[in-house]
């Protein structure tokens, strides 16, 4: 807003790189928090990452994240959230864009867990949901 010479160069700076879209992409993902990768320990490329806004059959993911709770994305149709339903919403969908059989999700739309086993499934909704009621 200042109209000093340094503000006004990094505007004009600013504005020029604004027409690359390289530039775009890595403003976007610093500003939705999509390169942000937590360290979740070892496992799927995805567990840690905040998940795009993926295409489901039934509508986009960001849709169904709009009540703050957890989110199990089952492609498998095998998992459960029994014990947690109150605190983690279930949806088995189908997304192209996504390459995992299942993820859980944090509310903040991170990736807590990813694959398709129930028993490492259930570990993990302890460890980020608390026990199971």
């Amino acid at each position: 807003m200042s109209f000093k010479p340094g503000p006004q160069a990094l505007r004009r700076l600013m504005t020029e790189l604004m027409d690359f879209d390289e530039v775009n992409r890595l403003l976007i993902e610093r500003v939705t928090a999509i390169s942000v990768r937590y360290d979740f320990g070892d496992g799927h490329p995805l567990l840690g990452r905040r998940l795009k806004d993926i295409a489901l059959k039934r509508g986009r993911l960001y849709e169904l994240m709009h009540a703050g709770r957890g989110l199990l994305i089952d492609q498998t149709g095998r998992l459960s959230v029994t014990g947690w339903t109150d605190r983690v919403a279930h949806v088995v969908d189908v997304s192209e864009e996504l390459d995992a059989p299942a993820v859980l999700l944090r509310p903040d739309g991170h990736v807590a867990w990813a694959g398709e086993d129930q028993a490492d499934l259930v570990s993990h909704l302890s460890q980020w949901f608390g026990m199971a009621s």
